[in-house]
C-alpha cells in the first residue's frame, strides 16, 4: 500500500501525495476553480486532473523532478533552466484569461501594502531598519506600468518540473491570471540569482533586470511574517532574508 506523504500543510490548505496521485485540500474552493480553469487553458504541460470532490482536488503527478528548492543549490542543468524560460514565454504569449491573477495586483495598492508591511517588520523587530529601507528602495522599480500577460502568479522553483532538459509539467495554478510577466520570472529565480541568465536565454527577449530584482525584494518583504507564522523559516540559509541581504 502506498504511504501518505504530507507535501505541505497549514491552516489554509494541505497537499498530500499517495503514490502518483496528489490530493489538494483547500478551504477556499475559488482557488481550486482558478487552478482547474487555468490548467485547461495554458499551452504548456500541466498535471492531469483525475477527479474533484470539494474540498478535494485529485491530480496526477508529473514526471521528472523540480528545478530545485529555495535555500538549496539547484542540480538542474543550464539547459533545463533555459527550457523553463521557454515554457514561461509560451505562457506569457498565450491569450489572456478573463481574471486578474496574483501577479496582477494594482501597483498603487501593492506599494501601500508593502509600506505597511515594512513598518511592521521594523516595529516588531523582525528585521533591522536599514535592511528594510534598502530593499524598499530596490522594490520601487517594480511599481511601473506593465503590459498584462497570462501569468502563473506563484511560479516558485518547486512548481516547475523537468526531465531530460525538457519541461514536463508546471503545477499549482491557483494564482493564475493576467499579470506582470516579470513577476513570474522573478518568483522562479528567487534565491537562485545565478540562474537568471539561463532562464532569460530560454525566454528569448530582453527584460529589465532591475525590475526582477525589485520583485525579489517585494516578494521577500511581503511573505516573511506569513511564512514565520505558518511553520516556515524565512531566515534559513538562502531563503527570503538572505535574498534581502543580497541587495545590501
Amino acid at each position: 500500500m502506498d504511504e501518505v506523504k504530507v507535501v505541505v500543510a497549514h491552516s489554509e490548505r494541505a497537499t498530500l501525495r499517495v503514490g502518483d496521485v496528489f490530493l489538494k485540500v483547500d478551504a477556499d474552493q475559488a482557488r481550486i476553480d482558478v487552478e482547474v480553469e487555468a490548467m485547461s487553458l495554458v499551452p504548456i504541460p500541466t498535471p492531469e486532473v483525475l477527479w474533484r470532490k470539494p474540498p478535494v482536488l485529485a491530480i496526477a503527478a508529473v514526471p521528472g523532478t523540480a528545478l530545485g528548492v529555495l535555500g538549496e543549490p539547484s542540480t538542474a542543468s543550464r539547459a533545463a533552466w533555459a527550457a523553463a524560460g521557454a515554457a514561461i514565454r509560451k505562457l506569457h504569449d498565450a491569450p489572456l484569461p478573463a481574471r486578474t491573477g496574483g501577479a496582477g495586483r494594482d501597483p498603487v495598492e501593492l506599494a501601500a501594502e508593502l509600506d505597511a508591511e515594512c513598518a511592521r517588520l521594523v516595529a516588531d523587530g523582525v528585521l533591522p531598519a536599514d535592511l528594510v529601507t534598502r530593499n524598499r528602495e530596490v522594490a520601487e522599480a517594480a511599481f511601473r506600468p506593465w503590459t498584462p500577460a497570462f501569468t502563473h502568479g506563484d511560479l516558485q522553483i518547486t512548481h516547475v518540473f523537468t526531465e531530460d532538459d525538457e519541461v514536463t509539467g508546471i503545477i499549482d495554478w491557483s494564482e493564475a491570471g493576467q499579470g506582470d510577466p516579470l513577476y513570474d520570472l522573478a518568483t522562479l529565480t528567487l534565491g537562485h540569482e545565478e540562474r537568471l541568465g539561463d532562464v532569460l536565454a530560454g525566454y528569448g527577449t530582453d527584460v529589465d533586470r532591475d525590475v526582477i530584482r525589485a520583485w525579489w525584494s517585494v516578494r521577500s518583504l511581503l511573505v516573511i511574517r506569513w511564512l514565520a507564522g505558518h511553520g516556515f523559516d524565512p531566515f534559513a540559509p538562502g531563503c527570503e532574508v538572505d535574498v534581502l541581504r543580497s541587495r545590501m
